[in-house]
C-alpha cells in the first residue's frame, strides 16, 4: 500500500462540513469550512495531495459519504463515536477540536472503524427500524387508551382476548360522555391507523425477502426456534455479513448477548451474585462465556477438597454442631 500523503478529518454536519487536514510531508495542518453537500466534499479531499485517507465520526447524515469518497478511490474511515477517547478534564467540545481529534486519531490508527453497509442493506435497515417504531407506537397508544378507560373506572373483564377484534367491539360500544369521548375516539382512530400500517409494513418485508440477497440466511435464522420472519429479518439488517465475525462470541458480543462481571479484590459480582475468588490460579482457555465443568475424579484417586461456603441463615439457626445440608448436582 502506498504511503499516505494526505490526512484529513471531518466533523460533518447536515448543512456543513469542517475539515482539518495535514500534509504529511511538511506537516501543515489546515482547516476549511465546506458546503454540506457531498460531491462538494468529495471534490475537497480528491484536490489534496495523494494519498489520502479520511474519517468521521458516525452519525444521523448516514454513510452516502463514505461511499461516495470509496467510489472516488479515497479511503475513509467512519469512526464509532462511544470508542473515541476523551480526557474527562477535556469539556470544550467545537467542531475544530473534534475534527481535530479525529484526524490525529486517524494517523496513530487509534480509530475504532465501523462497518460501512451497501445502499440495499441501509434501505432495508430502515424499512425494520420503522416497523419497529411503529410498533413501539402502537404499544404507547393503547396504554394511553387504557390508561384512560382506567381513570374513568371502566375494566375490560375478559383480560386474555384484550386487543382483539372482540375487544374491538366492545370498545365501540362504550360512551364516556363529553371530551372523555371525543379522546377515545381520537386514540382508537389512531390505533386503527398504525395497525393497517404496521400490516402493510410486515407484508413489504414479507414480499422483498424472497428476491433479496438476505432470502438464504433468513431460511437458516428461521430454522432456530423462536425465530420467524420478521426476527430473521431484523438480524439480518442489523448484523449484515455474518461471516465477518469469525468466532460465535464475538457475534454474541456485537448482540449484547454476553454476561457481565465486575471483578475487584477479592470479591468477584456477576449479575445480582457475589462470591469469593479462590487462590487457584485461572484455568488456560477459560472466557468469559465459559462456565466451570464438574470433573468426576479417577478410580482410587482422592476425592478434591470442598470449596469453603459461607453459613446461610438456616445453618447459623441449627447451631454450631448441626451439619450443613448437601446440595444435590442439577440434572443437566
Amino acid at each position: 500500500m502506498a504511503q499516505v500523503r494526505s490526512w484529513a478529518g471531518l466533523d460533518v454536519h447536515a448543512r456543513s462540513v469542517l475539515a482539518v487536514t495535514i500534509d504529511g510531508a511538511s506537516g501543515e495542518m489546515r482547516t476549511r469550512r465546506l458546503p454540506g453537500a457531498t460531491s462538494d466534499v468529495v471534490a475537497f479531499c480528491a484536490s489534496l495531495p495523494g494519498p489520502t485517507k479520511v474519517a468521521y465520526e458516525a452519525g444521523p447524515t448516514g454513510y452516502g459519504l463514505a461511499r461516495a469518497l470509496h467510489a472516488a478511490g479515497i479511503g475513509c474511515v467512519v469512526a464509532a463515536p462511544g470508542k473515541i477517547e476523551r480526557p474527562a478534564q477535556d469539556r470544550v467540545k467545537t467542531d475544530q477540536r473534534d475534527g481535530e481529534r479525529v484526524l490525529r486519531l486517524l494517523m496513530i490508527d487509534g480509530l475504532h472503524a465501523v462497518r460501512v453497509p451497501s445502499c440495499e442493506e441501509e434501505a432495508l435497515r430502515d424499512l425494520v427500524r420503522a416497523r419497529e417504531a411503529l410498533r413501539g407506537d402502537l404499544m404507547r397508544g393503547r396504554q394511553r387508551l387504557s390508561k384512560l378507560l382506567l381513570r374513568h373506572d371502566v375494566i375490560y373483564e375478559d383480560t386474555a382476548s384484550a386487543w382483539t377484534a372482540r375487544h374491538r367491539v366492545w370498545l365501540r360500544k362504550l360512551d364516556l360522555g363529553g371530551g372523555a369521548q371525543l379522546t377515545l375516539l381520537d386514540y382508537l382512530h389512531a390505533i386503527d391507523a398504525m395497525v393497517i400500517r404496521r400490516n402493510a409494513l410486515q407484508t413489504a418485508i414479507g414480499e422483498l425477502v424472497p428476491g433479496s440477497p438476505w432470502a438464504q440466511p433468513v431460511a437458516r435464522l428461521r430454522c432456530l426456534r423462536g425465530i420467524d420472519t420478521l426476527s430473521a429479518v431484523g438480524l439480518c439488517a442489523e448484523v449484515g455479513d455474518f461471516d465477518r465475525f469469525d468466532k460465535a462470541g464475538r457475534l454474541m458480543s456485537y448482540l449484547g448477548l454476553v454476561p457481565s462481571e465486575n471483578s475487584s479484590g477479592e470479591t468477584r459480582r456477576q449479575g445480582d451474585h457475589e462470591d469469593r475468588l479462590t487462590s487457584r490460579p485461572p484455568a488456560a482457555g477459560r472466557g468469559r462465556l465459559a462456565l466451570p465443568q464438574a470433573t468426576r475424579p479417577r478410580q482410587g484417586a482422592a476425592a478434591p477438597p470442598s470449596r469453603p461456603t459461607r453459613a446461610r441463615p438456616h445453618d447459623r439457626l441449627a447451631g454450631p454442631t448441626a451439619p450443613a445440608p448437601r446440595l444435590a448436582a442439577p440434572g443437566w
